[in-house]
């Protein structure tokens, strides 16, 4: 989820008029934070969409997602292979409403179909543009029965979620160079409906290096197109049940613009009951706060 978040408003005067329009012209070339264009923004730091641990921000978007994993089953290894989506609606600027599905094709057993579809909501909670940190709170509900029998669970999920951002860009300028640093994570539990299911605490972090802060906040080292809008990252999604912990360490890409971003990563089991062998993630992310901000984009409520 995204956040659009105002900046500074201009001064009276010709000057602050000509100053303003720069900073729009700025902003969409090197995806500095502006008002009317904006994502999971805290001061300098635009926090990308990430892949496996939701963003500390809320917004108008939708996220496509392409996953492939083998993990152990019943029979043996199995090949699966996830296609999600998600829509988000901002309902007021701070808080959003969601929805999502995804469609699941595996074998042995071999089975296809719509896993259960998913609704929530998230709130910005408090956002600090001096120190580049953000926190959020959400709750998910996955609907069991609204899925293929095939897929998906007859009993239902609720997970209340907290969320949060730290940019580095506070640092001294003697550790300038560390300022591109940004880390995000979220904690909860997951509550089942069923019963006799087991109940999970689910949590994850990331890591990454903002190549287009690092050109704007840092120093201009000249990477040209594609590489100066990359952030490098690691996630790592982790999930404890029954005590044992399972999770990937997820290494990857994104290549992020002002209308949205690119994904790719790798991920990498952290035990057997996580999964056999290295799988991969794809996103493709669009960020309605920049592409329609006064029709698709634009909360119900200001």
């Amino acid at each position: 989820m995204s956040n659009q978040s105002p900046s500074g408003r201009a001064s009276l005067g010709a000057l602050a008029h000509v100053r303003s329009i720069s900073h729009v012209i700025a902003c969409a070339l090197v995806l500095a934070p502006c008002a009317a264009h904006a994502h999971a923004i805290a001061g300098d730091r635009v926090f990308p969409s990430t892949l496996s641990v939701d963003d500390p921000g809320v917004g108008d978007e939708a996220n496509l997602e392409f996953g492939h994993q083998r993990v152990p089953g019943d029979a043996g290894d199995q090949s699966i292979n996830t296609f999600d989506f998600e829509y988000d609606k901002l309902i007021t600027p701070r808080l959003a409403f969601s929805v999502d599905g995804s469609y699941v094709m595996q074998n042995n057993p071999t089975a296809r179909g719509f896993d259960n579809f998913g609704v929530g909501l998230k709130y910005l909670l408090y956002v600090n543009e001096a120190h580049e940190f953000m926190t959020s709170v959400g709750v998910d509900a996955e609907l069991g029965g609204t899925g293929s029998r095939a897929i998906a669970d007859n009993f239902s999920t609720i997970s209340p979620t907290l969320f949060a951002g730290k940019g580095m860009g506070d640092l001294p300028d003697s550790l300038a160079w560390l300022r591109p640093i940004a880390i995000t994570g979220e904690a909860g539990p997951s509550f089942t409906t069923g019963g006799g299911q087991p109940n999970s605490f689910d949590y994850g972090f990331t890591f990454q290096y903002s190549l287009p802060y690092l050109q704007q906040h840092v120093h201009d080292v000249g990477l040209p197109q594609p590489f100066s809008n990359l952030i490098p990252l690691v996630e790592v999604p982790l999930s404890r049940s029954q005590g044992q912990t399972t999770g990937t360490v997820n290494p990857g890409f994104i290549w992020m613009n002002r209308y949205g971003q690119l994904g790719i990563e790798a991920q990498i089991p952290i035990n057997r009951a996580s999964g056999s062998h290295v799988g991969i993630l794809a996103q493709v992310h669009l960020f309605f706060d920049d592409i329609a901000p006064r029709t698709l984009g634009k909360p119900l409520f200001q």
